[in-house]
């Protein structure tokens, strides 16, 4: 098992879904966590209760990511609180699918490319500032980059600047021990889009057949991956792409 006792991450996005299940994990490997939120005050302050139930310690910084002045202050808030960060997981998103390129609007773009394109950037600069030698920086971006999907265009080019900045930063970083990675999540039950959508739910099992138990992704496969980017056995690897799929290339 990793064991992340002494280490301190931040994670953006980290009151529900997939920033939630990195940051409860990260807790449970010993790591104390900076939690960031920018609407979801009450889901950050119970995720931070159940991390402090498993005997580490948070915090929840409020912070829209896109607003850099709010992303510092999640930075300094972490270094004021903990005096050190080893991991950042850069998890702050927004999806939006089922939307054709042909009625994307100008205000849906501004939207996803702020958060998604700007926030994540900007996280990842933050991040190679801020984290200790030999430190950890994770990207979590999306399956949709991986091969072209209708009705994902615009959220999938959000998501893709990031996947080059993460190779480029790791070249960038990599005389101090830091590695960079990226992990591609698939369709996540319980996260996003898929917050509500219940675990039977025979139709959206059939659009999404995955080759590994014919299953949705879970929170908990991203959060393996994110245990092994953020452990001593990837202290090697770096400038790498995971696509969490099982099996599927979607």
């Amino acid at each position: 098992m990793t064991d992340l006792t002494g280490k301190v991450a931040l994670i953006t996005g980290s009151a529900r879904g997939i920033g939630r299940g990195i940051a409860l994990r990260y807790a449970a490997l010993g790591a104390r966590v900076v939690l960031n939120y920018a609407g979801n005050k009450d889901g950050a302050e119970r995720t931070a209760q159940e991390i402090r139930d498993l005997g580490s310690d948070a915090i929840a910084v409020q912070g829209d990511v896109s607003d850099l002045d709010a992303l510092e202050n999640v930075f300094t808030e972490g270094l004021r609180t903990f005096g050190r960060l080893d991991i950042v997981v850069a998890n702050a998103g927004i999806e939006l699918v089922d939307q054709p390129i042909l009625e994307a609007t100008e205000q849906q773009f501004d939207q996803l490319f702020a958060i998604n394109a700007k926030g994540t950037f900007f996280t990842l600069q933050k991040a190679a500032r801020y984290v200790a030698d030999q430190g950890r920086i994770i990207c979590v971006g999306s399956s949709t980059t991986a091969r072209p999907l209708s009705g994902v265009g615009l959220y999938g080019a959000s998501k893709m600047p990031l996947r080059y900045a993460v190779e480029v930063l790791a070249l960038e970083v990599g005389h101090r021990g830091v590695t960079v990675n990226t992990i591609l999540p698939t369709v996540i039950e319980g996260a996003g889009v898929f917050t509500e959508t219940p675990a039977h739910d025979d139709p959206i099992r059939t659009m999404i057949p995955r080759p590994i138990d014919g299953r949705m992704g879970r929170i908990e496969d991203v959060a393996d991956a994110a245990e092994y980017f953020a452990g001593p056995l990837a202290h090697w690897v770096s400038g790498q792409t995971l696509l969490i799929s099982g099996g599927g290339l979607q």
